[in-house]
């Protein structure tokens, strides 16, 4: 028998005992995304503006990638972009999946797949801001 009161037994725990947690990294990288999007697309509709034909606007991106800074920011979009993602299907699948073994698959194949893509991307921007 405890003398805790209902109240003090449930404080600080959520049903899963982490929610918090989720919802702030999904808030915070929703948050980071606004600048880092408007930049990518402002920096894309640039590059389409500026060549005269496919030839042109292909040298022209792989030169705007190459640029250190903007290597750099674009790789920190992608890694946000399907982290974001991630965290988003997560819930979706915790919330409307309730087999746990489908469940489970469903977390590890949308977790994996997020980090293979997210992966993919970084490693053609490198690949093309190294000179490669």
């Amino acid at each position: 028998m405890s003398m805790l009161t209902p109240l003090a037994r449930v404080r600080g725990l959520g049903s899963a005992k982490e929610g918090t947690h989720h919802f702030w990294w999904q808030r915070l990288t929703a948050l980071a995304l606004v600048p880092l999007a408007v930049f990518c697309v402002i920096g894309l509709l640039t590059l389409t503006a500026a060549g005269q034909n496919a030839a042109d606007t292909y040298n022209t991106a792989r030169a705007w990638i190459a640029h250190p800074v903007v290597a750099v920011l674009v790789v920190v979009t992608i890694a946000m972009v399907f982290h974001h993602g991630q965290l988003g299907l997560q819930v979706v699948i915790e919330d409307y999946i309730h087999a746990e073994w489908i469940k489970l698959t469903a977390l590890l194949t949308a977790k994996f797949a997020a980090v293979v893509f997210a992966l993919i991307g970084i490693l053609a921007v490198l690949r093309i801001a190294v000179g490669g």
